[in-house]
């Protein structure tokens, strides 16, 4: 498997009314290691999430996600969780949570370019 990198990857679901267990995926998060890659992509469709809920308060779930990139990026912007280590801000933003934003749990796979790989789950799985 020369040439191919181990990486993990979590979607990322909005789940409006958590007591009913019901999400929308609205994004992907992935992590490379020995790319040293950690990103996310998402997308926020405010018909289709109107129609699944429609007291969402849609800005406060992008300023939220926004919060997320900010981590990934390792960005001060990102608070204390962002100025982690690259593994242990993957392992935050994918912890188990009770709350609107959660992840799925975290896949594994192996990939050439992590930023393509990426691109292909967030299609595949959100788009």
């Amino acid at each position: 498997m020369q040439g191919k990198y181990l990486f993990e990857y979590a979607v990322i679901r909005l789940v409006p009314r958590v007591e009913r267990e019901e999400f929308l995926n609205i994004g992907v998060i992935l992590f490379c290691s020995a790319q040293k890659f950690l990103d996310m992509n998402f997308m926020l469709n405010e018909e289709r999430i109107r129609s699944f809920s429609s007291d969402t308060d849609l800005i406060e779930i992008y300023n939220n996600l926004q919060a997320y990139k900010c981590i990934c990026a390792g960005s001060k912007d990102g608070g204390a969780i962002g100025q982690l280590i690259i593994a242990e801000r993957f392992r935050w933003l994918t912890a188990t949570r009770s709350t609107v934003l959660q992840s799925s749990k975290v896949h594994p796979g192996f990939c050439r370019d992590a930023a393509e790989t990426l691109e292909r789950l967030y299609n595949q799985l959100v788009i």
